[in-house]
């Protein structure tokens, strides 16, 4: 049985090539290829919740366009429900129901030892999240203060050793999983600057630092086709309060994200048939 549809209409209106439908005529499609039916269930509760929420889902692949920074739609995904989670509540909920699918707990497994390899990596703060399929993926989020002086991009001696850590226990070990960086700083401003250049300059500085960190990857030997994308999305997506010192600090930071390539999923899907 196959699925060779594509759903276009959704809560009433016709919708195309945004980041939801995608997902869903994805998870649909591998349900078909061999995932249980029962699965089916929950694409249509997918569908249901996302109705009240459609506009944020949309953004998904486009945080960060109104400063020049669009992200593509596996990034944008995986920092909406990392950084949102109130607003992707329902909708991360019904996705990460995949998770519990065999292929979800063959991936699961992979990112479950991902994440405690990187766990022994200094200054690293790692946590779970959901990529954009539905699978299992992992955050890693190193603090700008200990990678970076202020207001510069060149990785500090302590830095390069948290990241070739990094690349040769975590990376190395999983050159299957895709990764993808994005810098952020905070709100301070730049002297002489009106609050628009200002944004535009930390916007500019948090890309630096985010390809700092990729360039310096690189040159451990990670692949460069494992890195699918570097981003700056300057002061965008606070995670602490901007108008105290140590809210700042939290967020002048990089994260690295860790989710199931293509080849990862393909194979997650010949072994679940084969069990």
């Amino acid at each position: 049985m196959q699925y060779n549809g594509e759903i276009k209409y959704f809560c009433g209106e016709k919708h195309t090539n945004n980041l939801l439908l995608t997902s869903i005529n994805t998870f649909i499609t591998d349900i078909m290829k061999g995932l249980k039916y029962y699965a089916l269930a929950l694409a249509a509760a997918l569908m249901l919740n996302a109705c009240g929420t459609m506009s944020n889902t949309a953004k998904g692949g486009l945080i960060g366009g109104s400063s020049g920074a669009a992200l593509g739609a596996a990034l944008g995904a995986l920092i909406a429900k990392s950084g949102n989670k109130g607003k992707w509540a329902g909708i991360a909920g019904g996705i990460g129901a995949v998770a519990g699918t065999a292929v979800g707990v063959i991936i699961g497994n992979r990112m479950d030892k991902a994440k405690k390899a990187a766990e022994q990596v200094a200054n690293a703060q790692v946590e779970e999240t959901i990529d954009q399929n539905g699978y299992q993926a992992v955050k890693v989020t190193f603090d700008s203060g200990i990678l970076f002086p202020l207001s510069g991009s060149t990785l500090s001696a302590t830095a390069q050793s948290s990241l070739n850590k990094f690349a040769n226990d975590v990376l190395k070990t999983n050159t299957d999983m895709n990764v993808g960086i994005v810098g952020y700083t905070d709100n301070t401003p730049f002297k002489n600057s009106s609050a628009e250049e200002s944004a535009q300059k930390n916007q500019q500085l948090s890309l630096q630092r985010a390809t700092a960190v990729s360039q310096f990857l690189l040159s451990q030997g990670i692949s460069s086709g494992q890195i699918k994308e570097v981003a700056g999305l300057g002061e965008q997506n606070p995670v602490a309060d901007n108008s105290t010192a140590a809210g700042k600090a939290q967020n002048r930071r990089v994260e690295v994200y860790l989710y199931a390539s293509q080849e990862m999923i393909e194979a997650a899907q010949a072994q679940s048939q084969a069990q």
